[in-house]
Order: C-alpha cells, then sequence, then structure tokens
C-alpha cells in the first residue's frame, strides 16, 4: 500500500478518535458546570441550626429539576427550550417553597413568594407561546401559613 493510500486511510480514524475525545471532554465539561447545584444541595457540615428539613426538601427539589431538564431534543429549539425552562423554574418554585416553610428571614421569605408567582407566570407564557396547553389552575400558597410543615399534623 503506498504512503498516499495509507493516510488516507488512517485520517478518517485519526478524525473519528479526535471528535470522540472531544465529545467525551465536552460532556465531561457540562456534567462539571451542573456539579457546584448537587454540591450546594448536598452540602455537608454541622447541621447547627436543624436545617435537615430545609436541605432535603431543597435536595430532592433541585435532584427533581436537573433530572427533569435533561430533555432530549425535538428539532424544535423554541419547544425544547419550554421543555428545558419549565422544570428550571419549576425547581425555584418548589426551592422557594421551601424557603417558605423553613426559613426565617421576613426579606427571604418575600422574595421566596414573589418568586413563586413570578415563575408561575413566566412557565404559563412560555407555555402558551409553544402552543401547549396550560395546567388547570391552582392557587399560589405564598404564605407561611398556608404551608404545613412536613411534620406537623
Amino acid at each position: 500500500m503506498d504512503s498516499l493510500a495509507r493516510q488516507s486511510s488512517v485520517l478518517p480514524a485519526v478524525a473519528l478518535a479526535a471528535g470522540l475525545a472531544g465529545g467525551a471532554l465536552l460532556l465531561a465539561m457540562a456534567q462539571g458546570e451542573f456539579r457546584w447545584a448537587f454540591q450546594i444541595c448536598h452540602a455537608i457540615g454541622s447541621d447547627t441550626n436543624n436545617e435537615s428539613p430545609f436541605l432535603a426538601e431543597n435536595r430532592a427539589a433541585m435532584t427533581k429539576m436537573m433530572n427533569d431538564m435533561a430533555a432530549e431534543p425535538t428539532g424544535d429549539v423554541d419547544a425544547d427550550f419550554v421543555a428545558m425552562m419549565t422544570p428550571h423554574h419549576q425547581g425555584a418554585i418548589d426551592m422557594a417553597k421551601a424557603v417558605l416553610r423553613f426559613g426565617r428571614n421576613p426579606q427571604i421569605k418575600r422574595l421566596a413568594q414573589e418568586i413563586i408567582v413570578t415563575q408561575q407566570q413566566e412557565i404559563a407564557a412560555m407555555r402558551l407561546a409553544v402552543g401547549e396547553a396550560l395546567p388547570p389552575s391552582v392557587a399560589s400558597p405564598t404564605q407561611l401559613s398556608a404551608w404545613r410543615a412536613p411534620d406537623s399534623r
């Protein structure tokens, strides 16, 4: 086999190997970008303020959000955006609910109330923009009194 034939048969193999290595690197980098979120939610340390119930609820919300954001592309950029952003916004709502349930700072709790309302509005606007049906309306429980801690019955 002459050197030109050898080069032409090796080049596609090298290109494939480089592409696979690059793809693996990008995947690892993308996973690393989200690692901070899991580290925050899975924080290990002293639980001096008995923060365990809040951390557990927040961890569950964050895990659900990250899992639900991993939507398969459909070829419709707008629908894909909504499919990924809806769980992101719902995650913010769920985390805000945890702050209302367990938080003490009135300013933070007010921000959590605003997050719930605005994120629900944005989810509705995104769904309508891509022709999706809206879920049934329910009252937004934005007051601490509307929430019962999981352990109190």
